[in-house]
């Protein structure tokens, strides 16, 4: 768990509820001790910032680039991208997914929205997702599976989860709502790879 900043509790209980043992991450150490990584939502731009401040930018982006899993939500989702539109000059990504966001693409605070969502691979129903300041997908690469959009409205059609290997990123908030399924799957997907 990046626990440098955002939703990093909120992350963390739904994750030790699915079975997993998760830890903070705030040294490089901790980061090559762990398995696979989630990147929670908060201040995507902050927590770049502070990425490299803590010296782990670099040695992040080399964790991924060698494979290791990750799920990043709402700003996990932007710092996973290759490109981010409407973000500060200073801001840094890391590359997990070959993917475009556009940065606070649904509105300020107040444009919060709930929502239901289907969501490829996951049974049991539409998903409800909560969605803060949240980015969109604008584009995707060769290699990445679109799991959900949104469904109706003005955004209609537009992406909010994906997934490239075993890296997954939301637009919304599934640590919020107690819907643990998401967090099930990629625990489920880690695991599955540790025995492979």
């Amino acid at each position: 768990m990046l626990a440098l900043q955002g939703d990093v509790r909120e992350h963390f209980h739904a994750l030790e509820a699915c079975g997993a043992d998760p830890v903070n991450v705030r040294r490089e150490s901790e980061l090559a001790a762990v398995d696979a990584l989630v990147l929670p939502g908060g201040e995507s731009t902050a927590i770049s910032k502070l990425l490299e401040v803590f010296g782990l930018l670099e040695p992040l982006r080399q964790r991924l680039r060698d494979g290791m899993p990750a799920f990043g939500s709402c700003a996990g989702m932007i710092l996973l991208a290759a490109e981010v539109l409407d973000t500060r000059p200073d801001a840094r990504s890391l590359s997990g997914i070959d993917m475009t966001v556009r940065r606070n693409a649904f509105g300020r605070q107040v444009d919060s929205f709930e929502t239901d969502l289907d969501f490829a691979g996951i049974d049991d129903g539409p998903m409800r997702a909560v969605f803060i300041r949240a980015p969109w997908v604008e584009r995707v690469g060769d290699g990445v599976e679109v799991l959900a959009q949104v469904p109706s409205g003005p955004a209609q059609g537009r992406i909010v989860a994906v997934r490239q290997g075993g890296v997954v990123a939301t637009s919304f908030h599934p640590e919020v709502t107690g819907d643990l399924r998401v967090h099930r799957m990629f625990v489920d997907s880690v695991r599955e790879r540790a025995t492979v």
